[in-house]
Protein backbone atom coordinates (compact mmCIF):
# COMPACT_ATOMS: atom_id res chain seq x y z
CA UNK A 1 0.00 0.00 0.00
CA UNK A 2 1.30 3.22 -0.86
CA UNK A 3 1.49 6.39 0.93
CA UNK A 4 -1.59 8.05 -0.22
CA UNK A 5 -3.16 5.18 0.82
CA UNK A 6 -2.12 4.91 4.42
CA UNK A 7 -2.69 9.07 4.90
CA UNK A 8 -6.19 8.31 2.79
CA UNK A 9 -7.23 5.67 5.89
CA UNK A 10 -5.79 8.06 8.15
CA UNK A 11 -8.13 10.47 7.12
CA UNK A 12 -11.06 8.56 6.52
CA UNK A 13 -10.91 7.33 10.14
CA UNK A 14 -11.33 10.78 11.33
CA UNK A 15 -14.06 11.44 8.39
CA UNK A 16 -15.91 8.61 10.28
CA UNK A 17 -15.10 9.55 14.01
CA UNK A 18 -17.19 12.93 13.22
CA UNK A 19 -19.83 11.29 11.75
CA UNK A 20 -20.11 9.08 14.79
CA UNK A 21 -19.93 12.02 16.92
CA UNK A 22 -22.88 14.04 14.85
CA UNK A 23 -24.90 11.11 15.86
CA UNK A 24 -24.18 11.11 19.36
CA UNK A 25 -25.23 15.12 19.35
CA UNK A 26 -28.36 14.34 18.21
CA UNK A 27 -28.98 11.50 20.78
CA UNK A 28 -28.03 13.90 23.52
CA UNK A 29 -29.98 16.79 21.65
CA UNK A 30 -33.36 15.03 21.75
CA UNK A 31 -32.49 14.15 25.25
CA UNK A 32 -32.53 17.62 26.30
CA UNK A 33 -35.07 19.00 24.13
CA UNK A 34 -37.86 15.74 24.32
CA UNK A 35 -39.74 17.94 27.54
CA UNK A 36 -39.58 21.19 24.86
CA UNK A 37 -41.22 18.89 22.53
CA UNK A 38 -44.03 17.51 24.53
CA UNK A 39 -44.85 21.39 26.22
CA UNK A 40 -44.76 22.78 22.42
CA UNK A 41 -45.96 20.30 19.93
CA UNK A 42 -47.96 17.37 21.14
CA UNK A 43 -50.88 18.78 22.53
CA UNK A 44 -50.97 21.05 19.53
CA UNK A 45 -52.98 20.46 16.40
CA UNK A 46 -51.91 18.77 13.03
CA UNK A 47 -51.14 20.51 10.58
CA UNK A 48 -48.69 21.01 7.75
CA UNK A 49 -46.17 23.27 9.97
CA UNK A 50 -46.12 19.77 12.37
CA UNK A 51 -45.89 17.34 9.91
CA UNK A 52 -42.90 18.82 8.27
CA UNK A 53 -41.34 19.74 11.93
CA UNK A 54 -41.63 16.06 12.78
CA UNK A 55 -40.13 14.85 9.35
CA UNK A 56 -36.83 16.97 10.79
CA UNK A 57 -37.45 15.81 13.88
CA UNK A 58 -37.43 12.23 13.61
CA UNK A 59 -36.04 11.26 10.25
CA UNK A 60 -32.37 11.94 11.09
CA UNK A 61 -32.17 9.49 13.35
CA UNK A 62 -32.65 6.50 10.39
CA UNK A 63 -30.57 8.93 8.21
CA UNK A 64 -27.51 8.89 10.51
CA UNK A 65 -28.18 5.59 12.15
CA UNK A 66 -27.63 4.35 8.56
CA UNK A 67 -24.32 6.58 8.77
CA UNK A 68 -23.43 5.04 12.03
CA UNK A 69 -23.94 1.63 10.28
CA UNK A 70 -21.54 2.26 7.47
CA UNK A 71 -19.05 3.27 10.15
CA UNK A 72 -18.92 0.69 12.49
CA UNK A 73 -19.91 -2.30 9.57
CA UNK A 74 -16.68 -4.87 9.92
CA UNK A 75 -18.55 -7.61 7.56
CA UNK A 76 -22.15 -7.99 6.17
CA UNK A 77 -23.53 -6.07 2.95
CA UNK A 78 -23.09 -2.28 3.49
CA UNK A 79 -26.29 -0.04 3.46
CA UNK A 80 -27.98 1.32 0.59
CA UNK A 81 -26.49 4.64 0.15
CA UNK A 82 -28.98 5.65 -2.44
CA UNK A 83 -32.08 5.33 0.28
CA UNK A 84 -28.98 6.64 3.19
CA UNK A 85 -28.99 9.71 0.30
CA UNK A 86 -32.55 10.21 0.28
CA UNK A 87 -33.22 10.05 3.46
CA UNK A 88 -30.64 12.99 4.16
CA UNK A 89 -32.11 15.19 1.16
CA UNK A 90 -35.90 14.55 2.74
CA UNK A 91 -34.48 15.39 6.30
CA UNK A 92 -32.69 18.64 5.27
CA UNK A 93 -35.78 19.77 3.08
CA UNK A 94 -37.75 19.16 5.70
CA UNK A 95 -35.43 21.48 8.02
CA UNK A 96 -35.43 24.00 5.03
CA UNK A 97 -39.08 23.98 5.06
CA UNK A 98 -39.90 25.16 8.75
CA UNK A 99 -37.32 28.25 7.61
CA UNK A 100 -39.62 28.48 4.47
CA UNK A 101 -42.57 28.84 6.54
CA UNK A 102 -41.15 31.29 9.24
CA UNK A 103 -39.81 33.84 6.41
CA UNK A 104 -42.98 33.51 4.92
CA UNK A 105 -44.88 34.49 8.14
CA UNK A 106 -42.73 37.14 9.09
CA UNK A 107 -44.00 38.67 5.30
CA UNK A 108 -47.33 38.81 7.05
CA UNK A 109 -48.16 35.57 4.44
CA UNK A 110 -47.60 37.59 1.63
CA UNK A 111 -48.51 35.61 -1.62
CA UNK A 112 -45.39 36.38 -3.76
CA UNK A 113 -43.52 35.92 -0.83
CA UNK A 114 -44.79 32.81 -0.97
CA UNK A 115 -44.78 32.21 -4.33
CA UNK A 116 -41.63 33.22 -4.75
CA UNK A 117 -40.05 30.72 -2.06
CA UNK A 118 -42.06 27.97 -3.44
CA UNK A 119 -40.58 28.35 -6.60
CA UNK A 120 -37.04 28.79 -5.47
CA UNK A 121 -37.21 25.81 -3.03
CA UNK A 122 -38.09 23.68 -5.72
CA UNK A 123 -35.53 25.25 -8.38
CA UNK A 124 -32.76 24.27 -5.26
CA UNK A 125 -34.15 20.58 -4.23
CA UNK A 126 -34.23 20.07 -8.13
CA UNK A 127 -30.75 21.07 -8.58
CA UNK A 128 -29.42 19.93 -5.34
CA UNK A 129 -31.19 16.28 -6.27
CA UNK A 130 -29.75 16.14 -9.48
CA UNK A 131 -26.42 16.38 -8.86
CA UNK A 132 -26.45 14.23 -5.31
CA UNK A 133 -28.10 11.93 -7.51
CA UNK A 134 -26.04 11.31 -10.01
CA UNK A 135 -22.15 10.69 -8.47
CA UNK A 136 -20.54 9.92 -11.57
CA UNK A 137 -20.65 12.63 -13.66
CA UNK A 138 -17.90 14.96 -11.77
CA UNK A 139 -18.47 17.99 -12.14
CA UNK A 140 -15.59 19.19 -10.51
CA UNK A 141 -12.26 17.34 -10.77
CA UNK A 142 -11.46 14.73 -8.00
CA UNK A 143 -8.98 12.40 -6.64
CA UNK A 144 -9.44 8.34 -7.20
CA UNK A 145 -9.63 6.74 -4.07
CA UNK A 146 -6.87 4.39 -3.26
CA UNK A 147 -9.40 2.07 -0.90
CA UNK A 148 -10.86 -0.89 -2.65
CA UNK A 149 -14.54 -1.14 -2.27
CA UNK A 150 -14.58 2.54 -0.24
CA UNK A 151 -17.97 3.39 -0.33
CA UNK A 152 -17.57 6.01 2.65
CA UNK A 153 -16.50 8.45 0.31
CA UNK A 154 -18.42 11.21 -1.17
CA UNK A 155 -18.56 12.63 -5.36
CA UNK A 156 -17.11 16.39 -5.68
CA UNK A 157 -20.10 17.23 -6.69
CA UNK A 158 -21.07 17.44 -2.82
CA UNK A 159 -19.25 20.70 -3.00
CA UNK A 160 -22.22 22.01 -5.63
CA UNK A 161 -24.68 20.83 -3.99
CA UNK A 162 -24.06 22.45 0.04
CA UNK A 163 -22.94 25.64 -2.49
CA UNK A 164 -26.95 25.39 -3.78
CA UNK A 165 -28.40 24.66 -0.52
CA UNK A 166 -25.69 27.99 1.43
CA UNK A 167 -27.00 29.98 -1.14
CA UNK A 168 -30.57 29.28 -0.64
CA UNK A 169 -30.20 29.98 3.56
CA UNK A 170 -28.14 32.74 2.58
CA UNK A 171 -31.76 34.18 0.71
CA UNK A 172 -33.78 33.40 3.75
CA UNK A 173 -31.74 35.05 6.45
CA UNK A 174 -31.28 37.63 4.05
CA UNK A 175 -35.37 38.18 4.11
CA UNK A 176 -35.31 37.45 7.33
CA UNK A 177 -33.05 40.41 8.29
CA UNK A 178 -34.54 42.68 6.07
CA UNK A 179 -37.45 42.86 7.39
CA UNK A 180 -36.52 43.06 10.96
CA UNK A 181 -34.45 45.98 9.90
CA UNK A 182 -36.85 47.53 7.82
CA UNK A 183 -39.84 47.12 9.91
CA UNK A 184 -38.81 47.19 13.37
CA UNK A 185 -35.43 49.54 12.91
CA UNK A 186 -36.43 52.00 15.79
CA UNK A 187 -38.46 49.81 18.31
CA UNK A 188 -36.50 49.12 20.71
CA UNK A 189 -38.46 45.49 22.03
CA UNK A 190 -37.37 42.98 23.60
CA UNK A 191 -39.79 40.73 22.20
CA UNK A 192 -38.86 41.78 19.08
CA UNK A 193 -34.90 41.46 19.20
CA UNK A 194 -35.72 37.93 20.58
CA UNK A 195 -37.49 36.48 17.76
CA UNK A 196 -35.99 37.39 15.07
CA UNK A 197 -32.58 38.06 16.29
CA UNK A 198 -32.97 34.21 18.01
CA UNK A 199 -34.19 33.10 14.61
CA UNK A 200 -31.19 34.73 12.72
CA UNK A 201 -28.36 33.31 14.84
CA UNK A 202 -29.60 29.77 14.49
CA UNK A 203 -29.59 30.79 10.46
CA UNK A 204 -25.92 31.59 10.46
CA UNK A 205 -25.00 28.66 12.21
CA UNK A 206 -26.55 26.49 9.83
CA UNK A 207 -24.93 28.49 7.14
CA UNK A 208 -21.73 27.80 8.61
CA UNK A 209 -21.66 24.56 8.23
CA UNK A 210 -22.99 24.50 5.22
CA UNK A 211 -20.29 26.81 3.60
CA UNK A 212 -17.84 24.22 5.61
CA UNK A 213 -18.87 21.34 3.81
CA UNK A 214 -18.54 23.32 0.78
CA UNK A 215 -14.93 23.75 1.42
CA UNK A 216 -13.89 20.23 2.20
CA UNK A 217 -15.54 18.57 -0.47
CA UNK A 218 -13.86 21.34 -2.62
CA UNK A 219 -10.44 20.81 -1.61
CA UNK A 220 -10.14 18.46 1.32
CA UNK A 221 -8.00 15.43 0.37
CA UNK A 222 -11.05 12.18 -0.52
CA UNK A 223 -10.84 11.05 2.80
CA UNK A 224 -12.30 13.87 4.36
CA UNK A 225 -15.40 14.20 1.86
CA UNK A 226 -17.68 12.74 4.40
CA UNK A 227 -16.69 14.02 7.58
CA UNK A 228 -19.30 16.86 8.23
CA UNK A 229 -22.26 14.77 6.42
CA UNK A 230 -24.35 13.29 9.82
CA UNK A 231 -23.81 16.72 11.25
CA UNK A 232 -25.26 18.72 8.55
CA UNK A 233 -28.07 16.34 8.87
CA UNK A 234 -28.22 17.23 12.67
CA UNK A 235 -27.19 20.40 12.66
CA UNK A 236 -30.20 20.97 10.46
CA UNK A 237 -33.13 18.96 12.50
CA UNK A 238 -31.26 20.36 16.06
CA UNK A 239 -31.25 23.99 15.36
CA UNK A 240 -34.58 23.78 13.20
CA UNK A 241 -36.38 22.30 16.26
CA UNK A 242 -34.83 24.89 18.09
CA UNK A 243 -36.26 27.62 15.78
CA UNK A 244 -39.80 26.04 16.66
CA UNK A 245 -39.52 25.52 20.04
CA UNK A 246 -38.12 28.90 20.96
CA UNK A 247 -40.55 30.75 18.96
CA UNK A 248 -43.94 28.97 20.90
CA UNK A 249 -42.29 29.71 23.87
CA UNK A 250 -41.56 33.64 22.99
CA UNK A 251 -45.52 33.44 22.37
CA UNK A 252 -46.64 32.10 25.17
CA UNK A 253 -44.44 34.06 27.48
CA UNK A 254 -46.08 37.11 25.70
CA UNK A 255 -49.66 35.81 26.78
CA UNK A 256 -48.99 35.27 30.00
CA UNK A 257 -47.36 39.16 30.39
CA UNK A 258 -50.49 40.93 28.61
CA UNK A 259 -47.89 42.86 26.77
CA UNK A 260 -49.87 44.35 24.17
CA UNK A 261 -47.48 42.12 21.50
CA UNK A 262 -50.31 39.86 21.30
CA UNK A 263 -49.69 37.03 19.28
CA UNK A 264 -52.07 34.29 18.26
CA UNK A 265 -50.23 30.73 17.78
CA UNK A 266 -51.39 27.37 15.52
CA UNK A 267 -49.66 26.19 12.78
CA UNK A 268 -47.58 28.72 10.97
CA UNK A 269 -45.78 32.38 12.32
CA UNK A 270 -47.16 35.52 11.11
CA UNK A 271 -45.56 39.10 11.80
CA UNK A 272 -47.24 42.44 11.24
CA UNK A 273 -45.62 45.56 10.24
CA UNK A 274 -45.75 47.97 13.13
CA UNK A 275 -48.10 50.86 12.82
CA UNK A 276 -48.88 53.92 15.34
CA UNK A 277 -46.06 52.96 17.85
CA UNK A 278 -46.55 55.04 21.73
CA UNK A 279 -43.95 53.13 23.26
CA UNK A 280 -41.67 51.04 22.47
CA UNK A 281 -43.34 47.88 23.06
CA UNK A 282 -46.03 49.00 21.15
CA UNK A 283 -46.80 46.92 17.76
CA UNK A 284 -48.97 45.42 15.40
CA UNK A 285 -47.24 42.27 16.31
CA UNK A 286 -49.21 39.33 15.33
CA UNK A 287 -47.59 35.64 14.94
CA UNK A 288 -49.01 32.31 14.32
CA UNK A 289 -46.58 28.70 14.83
Amino acid sequence: MSSISFSEVADLQISKFANIGAFAILIFDFCITFQDEVTWTWYRPWGITRVIFAISRYLPFIGSGLSAYAVLRVSGPPPPSMAENIIHIISIVAAEGLLVIRTWAFWQKSKRVLIGLVAYSVVTIIAAASMNLLPNHQLISADVSTIPGQNFESSRNAALVYAILALFECVILALTAYKKFSDYRKIESSIISTVYGGSMFYMLCIIAITVTNVIIDAVFPVGYTNMFDTLQLVIHSVLGSRIMFHLRSSHDHIHEMHTPLMPTMTGAIQYAQPSQMQTNERSNFSSEV
